[in-house]
């Protein structure tokens, strides 16, 4: 290793080994051949964290140049990204010309640049195919001129990423005019937006780091914080940053997450799906990975199994080659098979000649040659007992991983004969096994899936002929989970019916799972149930509770559930009592749509438990001066009391035996609120979490201070700039420790000692809101700020989950009392209930508003027009209009309000007459229209049109006739944005080249101001309404005041008043406008702010529930303002005079 990287490691090592995972990064090193196996079993031998850590910079130190590549990208991939930047400055970098080529063809230069960009060395078995890379590095070679796509497309298994790597292995592409940009992969698989967010997000800052080497000027941006902003984020790196280099995408799936990386660049993807392409813009090129391999490769594969070599083999061989068509995957089946028994040459090949097979049906999603062929022949090679066991799994679902126990049920037979039969398909490549879990988790790949459903598809209805099984055992939860599901899939209606409503069901499936899997089976096949059976279900209200004349803050029920206290901002706290219902009345009374506000869920909470009644029990109201935080019951009724905390300054925390109108104790020692309260498990202890940075456990039977923790020491360098909160505390389910919750972090405390156990450290722009300890088990559920839930094993600090879903802050999280369901709520008005041992969520498909929108004010009526997730227009109330094929961006109502006019992605805008569905479209553009103007406000010209899209062109259209009059090109980048001045002489333009621009709106279109001066891409602009000043807006968040007439600078506002997001809006200024007279300026990003126009000060800011607002919409007195937040609330401010 160079000496310059052997010290950057020594320097940073305590750093490094106070924060990494090292089990976390071994992955990718093992993956690029830089770690060994025995090597990670070493460090993972070690018994903590930290001392694998220290093991793994040991050995690192030991390695050289490469091994130090791989260790800084394995800490950009796991978000180390602080840690990465430690190491950035001392890669390893080499010349070019001082390097001898290695056997791949590339060089030391060409290896080091491929590594810093994240591309995978070549697999230790590696069998060449020249004809293929040759093809791709062809069709590569055609983005010298124009970006675009290359797909690489094909079945699974046919070696697409491998091909992809080496076709980027190649001298002359990255050290000549294709890509010196460099090269950038990214692996992307099955994901959700919020995982894509985080892989986006992890590339920019690699693309950050990378530009700051070269440019020292430039600056590290904040993460974005959403999709659509991390996508303008890529679009500004890899356009002006790196606008000669590739980006390559492993293995994507589905067109929606490939949109996010249509930005005009050049891309190399690898897929299965052929057409996924089409969904993207510019030119495009593919080149097909065919299933067969040339003899010799597939001879090489079959020797590499067999441990000789290919001119050794039997003759045989090339017959089974030839046989199955040199089929990777049949290659691979007969190669595993013969590894066991290498004798078999002329078995196997007899095999695949005399049977016939039935081929995949098209209805597949695989259909390709030989493909059936390979899977029947290595089922026929079990024996007939096994085959037949074989077939009947069927019946598991893909994507499903069962245990042992499981199909110990299905087969009849004891776990042990299971077990062996289990390990005879793994040996045979018949079937995967999950090795990190214990017991191990068995799969099929879906081809195999595929084919069996095929083959055996008359056998699924006999299958569950004999009824569902009734079984209690733990073990065997996978057919309570998912019967109704394998009986949807095999037609069996009558029997799902009659399963659905027996009462016999309900109840032992509400017992064993809880209530949420049978909501969850109403609403999935609520299409195949009768509606009006199912409509009987859903119950009406019984009873709702008008509780306190301020928020409920809190509510808790006794152990025996007979009673709920709830307490409040009014400073009162009630005690309620009720009678419990059966489970199949609260079955019956549960809305089968978990989406309620929070608010609500209160209601339903009363609805379910006081079903006969809801009594008034007890009010406890003197005793509180100040808001009350928290109640909680004792857990056990052997001695029933009730904790509460408060905003009280001394006397905040109480204890009340509820027979008793006053206070039993009063516990002094927090000197601020107190925001939570919690009983041990044994009731023993009480412990309180304060806005003084102490968490304090209490006895109770005395009421005295036992011990205090001062959390607020763990941040001794933040502790002098602002106060440390301790937000709750939870106790394990043994009693011995205590976990408590602090801003980013969560904190483990052993109760006996004091001393900190373990530290949770969640994203620095993150807050933990709450924290809960699973009453069964070493879990600990996490409610974070950035919309999520993390599941933590506090005895072997790893993270066992993320639960993703909520489109807001998540407030809370609470685990059933047997642990097996975790509810969490959030700032986005929903509730969930997911049962975390089987990973499924619950997701609604209703329709929800984007913040595209527009407002049409007249005479006090407001109507809203918004494009909905699936791409139609909705007229509040009025009208649906359909028509865009993909995203519209943008939609406005002319003056007088019978057009409306839309853009979309689909890089169309259509003019409507709304209220008959008639529309023009004016096609033209070949970007994505973000947005347009109606270039003068006079009815005679009314039907001119001023239109901007990414392609970085404005253009002139007649509405009436939809003709294109004139085309301008007036910036290097994207267009963002465009406004024409109130006299129609004048119109301002902005870009991604950080530049705005004033151009003649006349017949000769020239340009008559330059504006510099923006750090960042200029996203919005405003002329004033007497035309005299001009507002732009930044990325950055600053807002910056032109004189129109000579394009001097006249104001930047509030300029030293940032906040700690780096942005006065918390993102981009998306949207502005002055009012009537010209004295204030309305500004929206992440917030809204009103400002002074003459001072440059902020006026006022209103915080929406969301953030990332798109625009607003002002009536013209500037008294009522609209907008739509990403959560897809709409608001409506008005002017308090």
């Amino acid at each position: 290793m160079e000496e310059g990287a052997r010290s950057c490691l020594l320097l940073s090592r305590s750093s490094l080994e106070q924060d990494i995972r090292a089990s976390y990064l071994m992955d990718h090193m093992i993956s690029d051949g830089v770690l060994t196996g025995d090597e990670e079993d070493r460090i993972r031998s070690k018994l903590t964290r930290r001392e694998q850590a220290t093991a793994l910079l040991e050995l690192l130190l030991r390695k050289d140049n490469q091994a130090y590549i791989s260790f800084y990208n394995a800490l950009v991939r796991e978000s180390y990204g602080d840690l990465a930047s430690l190491l950035h400055n001392s890669l390893p970098l080499v010349s070019p010309e001082a390097e001898k080529s290695f056997s791949d063809g590339g060089t030391r230069y060409v290896q080091a640049v491929l590594s810093e960009g994240g591309v995978p060395q070549r697999p230790v078995v590696f069998v060449s195919r020249s004809a293929l890379v040759n093809r791709v590095r062809e069709k590569l070679y055609r983005l010298q001129k124009e970006p675009g796509w290359v797909t690489v497309f094909g079945m699974a298994g046919s070696g697409k990423s491998v091909l992809a790597a080496e076709a980027v292995r190649d001298h002359a592409l990255i050290t000549g005019r294709c890509f010196p940009g460099g090269v950038h992969w990214l692996s992307i698989g099955q994901l959700d937006r919020a995982d894509l967010l985080v892989r986006i997000q992890s590339l920019c800052f690699r693309l950050e780091q990378q530009s700051q080497e070269k440019d020292p000027s430039s600056s590290l941006h904040r993460p974005p914080g959403s999709l659509e902003e991390a996508k303008e984020r890529l679009r500004f790196l890899m356009l002006r940053r790196y606008p000669r280099s590739l980006l390559v995408l492993d293995d994507i799936w589905d067109s929606s997450v490939l949109k996010a990386f249509d930005i005009q660049c050049r891309v190399l993807l690898t897929t299965r799906d052929r057409s996924l392409a089409d969904c993207v813009s510019g030119s495009k090129s593919e080149v097909a990975v065919e299933s067969g391999l040339e003899e010799d490769q597939a001879l090489e594969i079959l020797a590499l199994y067999v441990n000789g070599k290919p001119q050794r083999l039997p003759e045989q061989a090339r017959s089974i080659v030839r046989e199955c068509k040199g089929s990777p995957l049949v290659v691979s089946l007969i190669g595993a098979l013969l590894r066991e028994f290498p004798d078999r040459w002329a078995y196997y090949l007899h095999t695949l000649q005399q049977k016939k097979f039935k081929r995949i049906r098209k209805s597949s999603s695989y259909d390709y040659d030989a493909l059936d062929q390979a899977m029947a022949a290595s089922i026929q090679v079990l024996s007939e007992e096994h085959r037949e066991l074989y077939i009947d799994l069927t019946v598991l679902e893909q994507d499903v991983k069962v245990p042992a126990k499981v199909l110990s049920v299905l087969w009849d037979l004891e776990l042990e004969e299971v077990e062996d039969v289990l390990q005879d398909f793994v040996n045979k490549s018949l079937l995967f096994r999950d090795c990190h879990h214990r017991p191990y988790l068995y799969y099929l790949h879906d081809l195999q899936l595929d084919f069996l459903t095929e083959m055996n598809r008359s056998g699924l209805e006999q299958r569950y002929s004999q009824g569902p099984p009734t079984s209690g055992d733990e073990e065997c939860l996978y057919w309570f989970r998912f019967l109704t599901y394998h009986m949807a899939k095999a037609n069996l209606t009558q029997e799902l019916y009659s399963l659905m409503f027996s009462l016999d069901w309900v109840r032992t499936k509400a017992q064993i799972m809880g209530p949420a899997h049978l909501i969850n089976d109403y609403v999935e096949y609520g299409a195949i149930l009768d509606k009006e059976v199912f409509k009987s279900t859903s119950g009406e209200k019984l009873l709702e509770i008008q509780a306190h004349d301020d928020d409920v803050l809190c509510c808790a029920f006794s152990p025996d559930d007979h009673l709920l206290a709830t307490c409040s901002s009014d400073r009162k706290v009630k005690v309620w009592s009720g009678t419990l219902p059966s489970a199949i009345q609260i079955l019956d009374r549960l809305q089968t749509d978990f989406r309620l506000s929070v608010s609500n869920l209160f209601c339903v909470v009363c609805q379910v438990w006081n079903v006969e009644r809801g009594t008034l029990l007890r009010v406890f109201e003197d005793e509180h001066e100040e808001q009350v935080n928290h109640c909680q019951f004792t857990n056990t009724r052997r001695r029933l009391l009730l904790a509460t905390c408060s905003n009280d300054k001394f006397m905040n925390t109480k204890l009340w035996n509820i027979n008793k109108p006053s206070s039993q104790n009063t516990m002094f020692g927090h000197l601020e609120p107190v925001n939570h309260c919690c009983f041990s498990p044994d009731d023993a202890y009480l412990s309180t979490s304060s806005s003084d940075g102490t968490l304090k456990l209490w006895e109770v039977s005395s009421a005295n201070e036992w011990k205090s923790i001062d959390v607020a020491d763990v941040f001794p360098e933040q502790r002098e700039q602002t106060e440390v909160i301790v937000k709750c505390s939870t106790w394990s389910a043994d009693g011995r420790t205590i976990i408590c919750a602090a801003r980013n972090a969560v904190f483990v405390f052993d109760i006996e000692t004091e001393a900190m156990l373990l530290e949770i450290r969640t994203s620095r722009l993150s807050t933990v809101q709450y924290c809960h300890a699973c009453p069964s088990s070493k879990l600990v559920a996490i409610a974070l700020s950035h919309y999520a839930v993390e599941l933590w094993d506090i005895e072997t600090s790893k993270k066992m989950a993320d639960c993703s879903g909520h489109l807001s802050w998540v407030h809370g999280v609470q685990f059933s009392p047997d642990g097996s369901l975790l509810l969490s709520w959030s700032d986005d008005q929903t509730v969930r209930v997911g049962a975390w041992e089987t990973n499924k969520v619950h997701t609604s498909s209703a329709v929800c508003l984007k913040r595209d929108s527009d407002v049409l004010f007249n005479n006090g009526d407001i109507t809203v027009v918004a494009a909905d997730n699936r791409n139609r227009l909705q007229v509040r109330g009025l009208a649906t209009l359909q028509g865009h094929t993909r995203t519209v961006l943008h939609c406005q109502f002319t003056p007088e309000g019978h057009t409306l006019i839309t853009s979309s992605e689909d890089t169309t805008i259509r003019v409507w007459r709304w209220r008959t569905g008639e529309c023009v479209v004016l096609e033209g553009h070949k970007e994505q229209v973000r947005c347009f103007s109606l270039l003068t406000t006079s009815p005679s010209s009314e039907t001119h049109l001023l239109s901007w899209s990414f392609d970085g062109t404005i253009k002139v259209w007649d509405m009436s006739s939809g003709e294109r009059l004139q085309d301008l090109v007036c910036h290097q980048g994207a267009v963002l944005a465009c406004d024409v001045s109130p006299d129609g002489q004048l119109f301002a333009t902005t870009s991604a080249d950080k530049t705005a621009k004033v151009t003649h709106s006349t017949e000769s279109r020239s340009c008559v101001r330059l504006l510099n001066g923006h750090q960042d891409c200029v996203r919005s602009c405003r002329f004033s309404w007497d035309g005299r000043r001009l507002a732009t807006g930044d990325d950055n968040g600053e807002i910056r005041l032109w004189n129109v007439k000579d394009g001097t600078l006249l104001k930047i506002c509030s300029r030293d008043n940032k906040d700690a997001m780096d942005s006065l809006h918390g993102g981009w200024v998306t949207d502005l406008h002055f009012s009537p007279d010209n004295t204030v300026l309305l500004s929206t990003g992440g917030y809204i702010k009103w400002w002074n126009v003459e001072k440059g000060e902020a006026l006022q800011t209103f915080y929406p529930t969301g953030a990332n607002l798109k625009r607003i919409h002002v009536s013209p007195d500037f008294s009522t303002f609209v907008t739509i937040d990403n959560i897809g609330i709409l608001y409506i401010l008005k002017k308090v005079e």
